[in-house]
């Protein structure tokens, strides 16, 4: 149906105002406070690399604890998707909301007086824990606030704030290395600076409301979701009939055949995704360093600034601006066959390590696709395709498999940078690429321009309403 949905019954009539307001001034307050997060994420997890770099000769770190640092974090997130995505179905968005980007603040600020590679090491766990929670709570919080028509800008316009933290991490690394800043202190700066928008965060959460999806799906609160959605969209929602609870078992994504399919759709293209992305972002600069040895970590820290600049931040946006129209799937899988053709180019085009300004172009056409492909889409995709019930649990999933991927990608990369050299490195990743496209075409479908609860499957699960009938067969 053209409207994304049925409008008959009560759960229709009291959302569908929400579902079709145009762009206004609660969406914008959403993603500057879901997107806050978002900045705050990419700078804690990328600076670790320039950080990792300093403190190899001051700590006189081996291979093994650099991978160790390098994915700490990572893993951490695994554990923090998890955690946060079940907790915010089970106690609501807004209670759980902030407690995640408390743990970045503390985590970030503590990390910066460690005295010992364990200490820090436990730290960057405890940022970690918090930045996998920010990625169910505030795609989902994003997506519960959002209309039908651009749901996928709202929430990929979120992610995208990884851009700018993407940037400011090597930018707040090259000042300091070109003031001449002691590398002793240099890298306690780096990541105590991660602490301050994070504090910023936890303000803004705890000032925000219940999405009506969850008041109404998962409480079945008629009048107050019906007060909130006229207050927000200023059209007048009548607050009549009553609605049950929807089935909030944690089993019924296992149990039901497409929210299985979905799930694994989501998690292991997240998956895929992050294991090419994350091993190569996370330990760029010992991407540069194989391919300039003779560079300094100032002129590979600038280098990678270039490329977020040029090529990455640019992709997010232009994702943003274009998954309404071209639709999450054809995305995502262009994305993957782009970084697939790119890093295959890195693999087997003979020599090209050895002309770096080749190389260089090839790497920040990757990194393109990459933000503009599966890296915005597998964030939007699990926020709108599992019911409301479980939505938080069905995206800590994917989000943490994803993690998994990146945290053992990051492991890996400089033993594998150490073994297989450049090219062979690259080879592995143009691999994992192509299985994501191929993931994708057979098991996800198109969720653009419905409705959140028919591209969410909520109708397998509505009970016929009192005096009417269920979603399901009203349509």
């Amino acid at each position: 149906m053209a409207s994304g949905g049925p409008r008959g019954t009560v759960r229709d009539r009291i959302l569908m105002p929400l579902e079709e307001a145009g762009l206004q001034g609660f969406h914008f307050r959403t993603w500057l406070t879901a997107g806050m997060g978002f900045f705050t994420d990419a700078y804690d997890l990328f600076i670790i690399g320039v950080v990792t770099t300093l403190l190899t000769p001051i700590w006189h770190l081996t291979t093994v604890d650099l991978m160790l640092l390098n994915s700490s974090a990572l893993f951490a997130a695994v554990l923090g998707a998890l955690v946060f995505g079940r907790l915010m179905d089970r106690l609501g968005r807004k209670t759980v909301y902030g407690i995640e980007a408390a743990l970045l603040a503390l985590g970030a600020l503590a990390s910066a007086f460690s005295v010992s590679f364990w200490m820090l090491f436990a730290l960057r766990f405890v940022v970690g824990l918090g930045v996998g929670g920010d990625y169910p709570m505030s795609g989902v919080f994003m997506s519960e606030y959002s209309n039908r028509k651009r749901r996928g800008f709202l929430v990929n316009s979120v992610f995208a704030m990884q851009g700018f933290g993407l940037l400011v991490g090597p930018l707040v690394a090259i000042i300091l290395l070109h003031t001449g800043v002691a590398p002793t202190l240099a890298w306690r700066i780096m990541l105590g600076l991660g602490a301050i928008p994070a504090a910023i965060v936890i303000y803004l959460r705890r000032k925000v409301s219940e999405t009506p999806h969850f008041s109404l799906g998962v409480k079945g609160d008629v009048a107050g979701t019906a007060r909130t959605v006229q207050e927000l969209t200023g059209t007048a929602v009548a607050a009549t009939g009553t609605v049950a609870p929807l089935d909030s078992r944690a089993s019924m994504l296992f149990k039901n055949r497409t929210l299985l399919l979905t799930l694994i759709g989501t998690a292991f293209s997240w998956m895929f995704l992050d294991m090419a992305f994350y091993g190569n972002s996370v330990s760029s600069g010992l991407v540069l360093t194989a391919l300039q040895p003779a560079g300094t970590l100032l002129s590979h820290t600038t280098t990678s600034f270039w490329i977020f600049l040029v090529a990455a931040a640019p992709g997010y946006w232009v994702s943003a601006l274009l998954v309404d129209r071209l639709g999450r799937r054809f995305i995502q899988v262009m994305g993957f066959i782009v970084m697939a053709l790119a890093y295959g180019a890195l693999w087997l085009v003979p020599g090209i390590e050895g002309v770096p300004l080749d190389f260089l172009l090839v790497y920040a056409v990757s990194y393109f696709f990459i933000e503009f492909g599966p890296n915005s889409t597998t964030f939007v995709y699990p926020s709108e395709v599992f019911p409301v019930t479980v939505r938080g649990m069905g995206f800590g999933i994917s989000a943490s498999t994803g993690k998994f991927g990146a945290a053992v990608a990051a492991f890996l990369f400089p033993l594998l940078l150490l073994n297989l050299k450049l090219p062979g490195t690259m080879g592995i990743l143009a691999v994992i690429s192509a299985l994501g496209a191929l993931l994708t075409l057979l098991v996800l479908h198109e969720p653009k321009g419905l409705t959140l609860r028919v591209a969410s499957h909520e109708e397998l699960m509505e009970p016929a309403e009192p005096g009417g009938s269920s979603a399901a067969t009203s349509e």
